[in-house]
């Protein structure tokens, strides 16, 4: 190999690198003025897990009285694309009527329990999310219900209108 294949070579290994990944800013703790963002009520008056969604552009997050409403944000087509973090409560050790101020999980890392005995806010179907795929289980011996991650969620629990 020459001089000029060297370098030729190890400018196109240094062009593919990936570029660093922006890390997401931390999850904002709830308070009681948080308003959900579909239903512009008091987040905390609702049972089971919240969510909140930061965009790029607020410093304040888009607060969610359901874990479900939150997911549905990240997947509806109509709402902003320039998410830079989302976050659920993490169920784990949580209280159902108080799930915490600040046990946040990453939104795509959780494993979620649908079509359990339970009810989210709005008593609406709840995606109930857990940290660990184990945790999950055993509430699902608990509460009933399914195990998935977030790629597995069937899209019409998540989406489809409760009335």
């Amino acid at each position: 190999m020459n001089k000029l294949s060297i370098l030729l070579f190890a400018f196109l290994l240094q062009a593919c690198e990936k570029a660093p990944v922006a890390e997401a800013p931390p999850a904002h703790t709830l308070t009681r003025d948080a308003s959900g963002y579909y239903c512009l009520m008091t987040v905390v008056n609702h049972s089971g897990p919240k969510g909140q969604v930061i965009l790029t552009d607020r410093e304040e997050p888009l607060w969610f009285t359901s874990a479900r409403d939150t997911i549905a944000f990240s997947w509806s087509p109509e709402e902003p694309r320039n998410i830079a973090a989302i976050y659920v409560n993490d169920m784990t050790d949580a209280d159902w009527d108080n799930p915490g101020a600040d046990n946040w999980i990453e939104m795509e890392k959780a494993w979620y329990v649908i079509n359990s005995k339970l009810e989210g806010g709005m008593g609406a179907p709840e995606a109930v999310p857990f940290a660990t795929k184990e945790k999950a289980e055993l509430f699902v011996q608990e509460q009933g219900g399914e195990v998935h991650d977030l790629t597995s969620l069937p899209k019409d629990y998540i989406m489809n209108p409760v009335y």
